[in-house]
C-alpha cells in the first residue's frame, strides 16, 4: 500500500439502531479510536440518518468520523422522505456512501443517479464513497471486470481527484453471506479498478479503494494486506464495537 493512501475503515450500519443502543455502540467505537491514537488510519461510522446528529455529537473530539448512508442529489426541494448532503453535513457528517448495492437493487439506482449523488456530496463538502460490485450471476458469467468498469465510468463524476473520491468494491454476492472472494480475486478486481480510474483522472494512484463484503476481524488482516486495498467498508461486523475495532486495528 502506498504511504500516501491513508487506510479508511468505514462501518455501514444500514437500517439498524435505535438511539440508546446506537449511542452505546458509537461511544464504544470512539473509545477504541481514542485509545488507539491512530494517526495512520481513519475510522468512520455511517449510522441511519435519524442517528447521524446524535452520534456526531456523542463522538465529537474522539477522532471517530461520522457519515451518512445515502443522500439525494439535490440540495433541497419537494423530495419527501429524502435527505440532502447538506442536511447530513449540518448534522455533523463528513462522508456519505452512495451507490451501495442495496440502494441500486432496492431503489433502482442507476450509475447516473449515483454520479449525481456523488456530485451532491461535493457540493455540500462531503467526501463520497462510491460503491460498485458485481452480482453472483455476473461473476459466474465472467463479467466481473466489465461490470466494474462500466459502473466506474458511469458512477464516478468528472473532475474527481484522490482528495474528493473514495471507491468501495463490494461483490454483491459477498454482502452479508459470509462468503468472500479469494485474495487473488480481490487483488485482480482492485487492480482493474485502479487501471480504469487511471483513464478517468490524473491522480488515480492516490484514490483509496475499499473492499467490502463479509469483512470481519478474522479475515481483515488478510484482505487489507492485498495490493490496492486501502481499507474496508464493513456491514454486519460494524454493529459490534469489538469486531469493528479489530478490523480497524488490522489496518
Amino acid at each position: 500500500m502506498a504511504r500516501t493512501r491513508i487506510p479508511l475503515i468505514a462501518g455501514n450500519w444500514k437500517m439498524n439502531g435505535l438511539k440508546a443502543d446506537a449511542l452505546a455502540l458509537a461511544q464504544a467505537v470512539a473509545a477504541g479510536v481514542r485509545q488507539g491514537g491512530w494517526k495512520d488510519r481513519e475510522v468512520l461510522v455511517c449510522p441511519p440518518a435519524t442517528l447521524v446528529m446524535a452520534v456526531a455529537e456523542a463522538v465529537r473530539g474522539s477522532g471517530l468520523l461520522v457519515g451518512g448512508e445515502d443522500c439525494h442529489a439535490k440540495a433541497n426541494g419537494a423530495h419527501t422522505g429524502d435527505i440532502s448532503a447538506e442536511m447530513l453535513k449540518d448534522a455533523g457528517a463528513s462522508h456519505v456512501i452512495v451507490g451501495h448495492s442495496e440502494r441500486r437493487s432496492d431503489h433502482g439506482e442507476t450509475d447516473a443517479i449515483v454520479r449525481a449523488k456523488a456530485e451532491g456530496a461535493w457540493r455540500a463538502g462531503l467526501l463520497p464513497i462510491v460503491c460498485i460490485g458485481e452480482t453472483l450471476a455476473e461473476r459466474e458469467a465472467g463479467k466481473t471486470l466489465a461490470v466494474l468498469e462500466a459502473q466506474l465510468k458511469g458512477s464516478v463524476p468528472a473532475g474527481s481527484t484522490a482528495a474528493t473520491l473514495v471507491v468501495a468494491y463490494e461483490p454483491v454476492w459477498a454482502i452479508g453471506t459470509g462468503k468472500t472472494p479469494t485474495t487473488p480475486e480481490v487483488a485482480a478486481a482492485h487492480a482493474h479498478i485502479r487501471k480504469v480510474l487511471g483513464e478517468l483522472m490524473a491522480d488515480a494512484a492516490g484514490v483509496r479503494l475499499l473492499y467490502g463484503g463479509s469483512v470481519k476481524g478474522s479475515n481483515a488482516a488478510e484482505l487489507l494486506a492485498v495490493a490496492d486495498v486501502d481499507g474496508a467498508l464493513v456491514g454486519g461486523a460494524a454493529l459490534k464495537a469489538d469486531e469493528f475495532l479489530a478490523i480497524a486495528k488490522a489496518a
